[in-house]
């Protein structure tokens, strides 16, 4: 696989002190948020980008939360967030609003993404595995609640920790679905 990595830099965040560092791959722009030291067998979240949750603060989703968690969560125990860009289950942000728009309709996540022509999930998680190789990582405790996720990816993951949030009125049919349709641990 063919990537560009970025220099480190200091990121300080309200969650604390990380490094942050880029990896271009086809055209997407990834990112590595870490601790200074990554232990033998390191904390790693697998997020990604989610512009309505993450930035806008959206209560339709529950990512912004699963990040939250998972920045205190390694800022505390050590550890790296690798945040994909492939917004909205890989679909896009163009179409993740046209699927925002079914939904408003009656549609839930999946049956949207069926409607637009799209599988359940598109995400693909092959730069997580170079990410990983680049640091020498070969065992890993995962924050994830996904099994798509698990099965994904290369490394020997040692433990696995689920991402508990808080439900809103918003959010609680979306997590309904992803517990019964895309057997996300909830």
């Amino acid at each position: 696989m063919k990537c560009e990595v970025s220099n480190i830099a200091l990121l300080p965040t309200t969650h604390g002190e990380f490094e942050i560092q880029a990896f271009k791959q086809q055209g997407k722009e990834h990112l590595v948020i870490k601790t200074a030291i990554l232990k033998d067998v390191p904390n790693i979240r697998i997020h990604s980008e989610c512009l309505t949750g993450d930035a806008i603060s959206s209560i339709k989703c529950d990512c912004q939360a699963q990040l939250n968690f998972a920045l205190d969560y390694i800022n505390k125990y050590g550890g790296a967030v690798i945040y994909l860009r492939q917004e909205g289950r890989g679909i896009g942000l163009f179409n993740k609003v046209q699927a925002y728009s079914l939904q408003d309709k009656g549609m839930d996540t999946v049956q949207a993404n069926h409607h637009l022509g799209f599988d359940d999930d598109m995400r693909e998680y092959e730069i997580v595995d170079f990410i990983l190789d680049y640091y020498g990582i070969k065992d890993i405790n995962l924050l994830t609640n996904n099994p798509k996720k698990i099965s994904a990816i290369k490394a020997n993951i040692v433990k696995t920790i689920p991402i508990q949030t808080k439900p809103t009125e918003q959010n609680r049919d979306y997590l309904n679905i992803k517990k019964t349709k895309l057997g996300h641990i909830l």
